[in-house]
């Protein structure tokens, strides 16, 4: 359970977005330079992005991409659960993986039920407007 680049870098990307995308959208290539990451890198986030409708694209002159809802209605959460695959703090929790034969006798599953619900809660607190406004 490690936040990967992937979502870091998402992360940092909607921010960007936030801030400099309120009266017009923002390049690939003016977040790539501000953020000092790889556009191509990009690319694939964007990508993901879009396709969870997190982030809107327009091409053309004056395209780029904005944020799909206010920046007050997306949460950290939003962003992570989309970009991370196995974000289980154990395997059972995967709702992808085999069903586990001991779910009934599992003496530990609730208290990995409640580390994910925690886990959940702590992002959700996070909008992407409260972190653009600490970014410097």
């Amino acid at each position: 359970m490690v936040v990967s680049t992937k979502g870091r870098y998402a992360l940092r990307v909607m921010i960007d977005i936030a801030k400099y995308g309120k009266d017009s959208y923002v390049t690939l290539s003016g977040i790539a330079e501000r953020q000092g990451l790889s556009e191509k890198y990009l690319e694939s986030i964007i990508k993901m992005l879009v396709q969870n409708s997190l982030v809107k694209g327009l091409r053309g002159k004056n395209g780029g991409y904005k944020l799909a809802r206010p920046a007050e209605e997306i949460n950290a959460w939003d962003i992570i659960s989309v970009t991370e695959n196995d974000f289980y703090v154990v395997a059972c929790m995967d709702p992808s993986a085999p069903k586990c034969d001991r779910i009934s006798t599992c003496v530990t599953l609730p208290m990995w039920k409640d580390f994910n619900e925690t886990m959940q809660a702590f992002f959700k607190k996070y909008t992407i407007a409260d972190l653009a406004s600490k970014e410097s």
